[in-house]
């Protein structure tokens, strides 16, 4: 028994975790660059000011796409953690 319906529910939300990864992908491209950089010219791998400015954004962000911010948050914070722990690997 199918549901079309559920199907195509389904079928959109793949679309977007396939969307979802490739830009991840292409975010942590770009941060590999960012720490590959500080790492040459000395900066440190976290800069918490920038982060305090992006968790700031993205909630505004969140709340204008009726979004919870709080989740919002959560996910940026995991994925700055994320880079900063990449960022670190360099200076190794």
């Amino acid at each position: 028994m199918t549901d079309d319906r559920l199907d195509h529910y389904r079928q959109s939300i793949d679309n977007i975790d396939a969307a979802l990864v490739f830009m991840l992908a292409e975010r942590f491209k770009i941060t590999q660059a960012v720490g590959r950089h500080k790492a040459e010219t000395g900066l440190p791998p976290a800069d918490t000011g920038r982060e305090e400015r992006q968790i700031a954004r993205l909630r505004r962000l969140a709340h204008e796409a009726d979004l919870d911010p709080e989740f919002s948050e959560k996910f940026l914070r995991f994925i700055i953690d994320e880079v900063i722990r990449h960022h670190e690997r360099f200076r190794a």
